[in-house]
């Protein structure tokens, strides 16, 4: 699966409550990506996720990715972000027919501001 947000502010947050404090790696990259327009996006909203989907219990969250990678049911599943429940992931299955439609730019310099570590 690979892992993606709707913006690059939502994919730093999301890193960001992962890390520790100031241990920012100094080989970050973001990555832009299009969809294809011809593959709608399936989505999942918090009250399609177990009542908890937001804490550390990620088993039943797992249990739902796992069947949707190999139901290959959508490219893109669009998810609720945990850190700001009001935001979109996007989650893109690599073994969709599709994923050769994903279109990719070239990687980009990334690092946190040294405040974000305050």
């Amino acid at each position: 699966m690979v892992y993606c947000s709707s913006s690059l502010a939502l994919a730093a947050i999301e890193l960001f409550v992962h890390l520790e404090p100031n241990l920012q790696p100094d080989d970050l990259v973001s990555i832009a990506a299009t969809l294809p327009a011809s593959e709608p996006v399936q989505q999942l909203t918090p009250e399609d996720l177990p009542p908890d989907w937001w804490s550390d219990n990620f088993e039943p969250l797992r249990n739902l990715g796992d069947a949707w990678i190999r139901n290959k049911s959508s490219l893109a599943l669009q998810v609720p972000s945990a850190p700001l429940h009001s935001e979109w992931n996007i989650l893109v299955n690599p073994l969709h027919p599709a994923i050769t439609q994903l279109n990719c730019d070239p990687p980009q310099p990334f690092h946190f501001d040294a405040r974000m570590y305050r």
